[in-house]
């Protein structure tokens, strides 16, 4: 059995400080915080070096723009996601609780439909093809959504399914101390650092308009549904269909159709443009 490290979810504290005559404090910053931080100064730093690029969507000087767009998506997205996926009934009980963003809760599927959003606003603000937009940031989400995993793992939260083989491990917060997988590392290394190789490969050459987008989307929504049978279901959700079906499944199978299906009318599209070029030439 693998044996948990020892890491503390926070990494430093400040204070306490006194304000007003009163002790705040002391203030806890999180490593899931810190990785938040990381990922978008990654996705920052290989921006600039895409904007680069003599082909390239978008300019260095709007680069500053496009991370902030990303990152508002990322956390407003991200937070509405988690509330109506995961805990919509909580909220019509408690509407306001959607904004008490302090007490945690974050859903990739909630952040990526945020992100497209802002994106279709920032295209329309420097007016570029949508699809080249997200075609150019594509490269830039998987190393961050593998330091989240990172995070995840260090504040022992979303970990696996309990197993009896030799790669469980027990997580010290974890009430029932049972030998668990891992499976934040599993997504650390499917959803980011193995995505985000595919990805970079793919794009570092001349493809059909939407194709980076839809394989991400497509090998994302397959990889997250692999590793969910390993994942431990939410408690008060457990299986939503056919008695094995995660909640987090439910939601790929979309990603998995459409990546597909844009994948495949990327280049239909491509194919008959250039036929009618042929045929104008």
């Amino acid at each position: 059995m693998l044996t948990y490290p020892s890491l503390d979810p926070v990494a430093f504290s400040i204070g306490p400080i006194e304000f007003a005559g009163k002790v705040l404090g002391p203030l806890q910053v999180h490593w899931y915080g810190i990785m938040y931080l990381l990922g978008f100064a990654f996705a920052w730093w290989l921006a600039m070096r895409r904007a680069a690029l003599p082909t390239t969507a978008v300019k260095q000087s709007q680069v500053e723009d496009l991370i902030v767009y990303g990152a508002v998506g990322v956390i407003l997205g991200g937070r509405f996601g988690y509330v109506l996926f995961y805990h919509f009934d909580r909220f019509l009980a408690d509407p306001m609780w959607l904004l008490r963003v302090w007490e945690g809760g974050m859903s990739f599927h909630g952040g990526f439909l945020g992100v497209a959003v802002a994106m279709f606003l920032y295209a329309r603000k420097i007016n570029r093809s949508y699809w080249a937009l997200t075609d150019f940031i594509i490269p830039l989400v998987p190393l961050g959504l593998g330091l989240g995993r990172l995070g995840n793992f260090i504040g022992q939260e979303l970990w696996g399914r309990a197993t009896d083989s030799s790669w469980g491990m027990v997580f010290p917060n974890d009430p029932s101390q049972l030998a668990r997988y891992p499976s934040q590392l599993y997504q650390a290394c499917l959803e980011g650092l193995l995505l985000f190789v595919i990805i970079y490969w793919y794009s570092s050459k001349p493809r059909p308009k939407m194709a980076v987008t839809a394989l991400f989307v497509t090998l994302y929504g397959c990889f997250r549904f692999v590793v969910e049978f390993v994942r431990e279901p939410d408690g008060h959700i457990g299986f939503d269909v056919l008695g094995w079906m995660t909640r987090g499944q439910l939601l790929c199978l979309p990603m998995i159709l459409g990546g597909l299906w844009l994948l495949w009318w990327a280049y239909r599209c491509a194919t008959t443009e250039a036929d009618v070029s042929k045929k104008i030439n």
